[in-house]
């Protein structure tokens, strides 16, 4: 846990310590600002929510109900066009980072809208195919138990999302507000970065097991 500590006028800075502003220094006693620490713990914390969600779709996933389940109707080449855009836009998100790291703020925000816009094509994709599994297939969340599984874990996913697209588009309206990013703002764009990244890799995991091997 940091220290933090009062500096007085004419005060010496102890070495160990870490000024993050002219009244406040803090003592990061893990060399991990207390920032990226916090949001590596929230999310190992989600990292146990959606290993449940995924557990709990392989245990019915491939089980016969008399309705019908989503193994049966998946679109594998219209959901891999959609995988293919959210990861694209880890890239985007990657550029974001370097953009601001460089000073070239203009980038900055290009980057970030990028992403967002990324994200929200994915997110569309998302509601279409879930439009789709109801009204052409009449698969709903209480169908069965898969059809329950595949809702609430793909629906989760989507949560997680659309939370990341409010993020970007917050450091984007900061950036256009203030004619770009500050010192300050660029641990949120790290930190805003880190969640991005852990929304596409958990794809990854969602797609590679209950798209492709649940349908296999």
């Amino acid at each position: 846990m940091a220290d933090t500590f009062e500096i007085e006028e004419g005060a010496e800075v102890p070495e160990h310590a870490e000024v993050h502003d002219s009244h406040h220094l803090v003592h990061e006693s893990t060399g991990i600002d207390n920032r990226k620490l916090g949001m590596w713990v929230f999310l190992s914390s989600e990292f146990l929510f959606f290993g449940a969600f995924i557990s709990n779709y392989l245990l019915y996933g491939g089980r016969d109900f008399d309705s019908v389940v989503p193994r049966d109707i998946y679109d594998i080449p219209f959901t891999s066009i959609s995988s293919f855009v959210l990861l694209m836009s880890s890239l985007t998100m990657v550029l974001a980072h370097h953009a601001l790291s460089t000073g070239d703020q203009n980038g900055t925000k290009t980057w970030l809208m990028a992403t967002a816009l990324l994200g929200s094509v994915f997110l569309g994709g998302q509601v279409f195919e879930f439009t789709e599994f109801i009204v052409e297939y009449d698969m709903t969340l209480t169908s069965n138990p898969a059809a329950s599984a595949f809702y609430m874990l793909t629906g989760f996913h989507g949560t997680h999302v659309a939370l990341g697209i409010v993020m970007l588009l917050s450091l984007f309206g900061i950036a256009r507000r203030e004619g770009g990013l500050s010192e300050k703002h660029g641990m949120n764009l790290e930190l805003v970065g880190l969640y991005w990244h852990f929304v596409d890799i958990i794809w990854i995991v969602i797609f590679t097991l209950v798209y492709l091997i649940g349908a296999a």
